[in-house]
């Protein structure tokens, strides 16, 4: 989720089928499936996971998001260790069903704890599995687009565009949502006006 900023939704319903995992570079996945937790009474099927498109798009709507090479050797580590579900999911609980929310917000809550430092973990700071994408997406925001440039320029507009478009977004949700939450940035900013002031000496 973080490194493809894939909705939860969209990393349970996740195939081996709709991945490219090159032995290197980066690779792709092919989001065109969402598993999402309703409750059997608000789903056709009865089950308790929906089987959608798309959040807010076409069922037949598909988003092509590249993935890091990082992710694309968790991924194909992931898929010689434990192998798919019946139906080709990568993630599946103990009898071949879809994971529950339940379940990978506990892991979550139980591996902040581990990872975070105790003020850190404290805080709402990441609290839940899908904060996990707003990080990916404040984290490609961060990789080089100035999202609250007044007067883009070309240049920025497309890589906005290109951030949205892997992030299944509009631009100007991107914008509102993401721009805000770039936590960390300050030392960042300070060491790039102290650059500019040091070259004006």
């Amino acid at each position: 989720m973080y490194f493809g900023g894939l909705r939860p939704a969209e990393a349970v319903g996740l195939v081996e089928t709709d991945l490219d995992l090159p032995s290197q570079g980066w690779g792709s996945a092919l989001l065109h499936r969402t598993r999402p937790s309703v409750g059997r009474q608000w789903t056709d099927s009865g089950e308790t996971h929906d089987d959608s498109g798309l959040k807010n798009r076409p069922n037949e709507d598909v988003r092509r998001v590249p993935i890091p090479p990082h992710l694309v050797a968790v991924l194909r580590e992931h898929l010689t260790t434990f192998g798919t579900a019946d139906d080709g999911r990568l993630f599946f609980s103990e009898k071949g069903s879809v994971v529950p929310s339940s379940t990978y917000y506990r892991v979550w809550q139980e591996a902040r704890l581990l990872a975070l430092p105790p003020a850190v973990a404290a805080s709402p700071l990441a609290s839940r599995p899908y904060d996990l994408r707003h990080s990916a997406l404040s984290t490609w925001l961060n990789a080089g687009v100035d999202a609250s440039a007044v007067r883009p320029s070309a240049r920025k507009v497309r890589a906005r565009l290109k951030v949205a478009e892997r992030a299944g977004n509009s631009v100007e949700v991107l914008l509102t949502r993401y721009a805000k939450c770039l936590d960390g940035r300050q030392d960042v900013a300070n060491r790039r006006i102290e650059d500019l002031l040091r070259e004006y000496e």
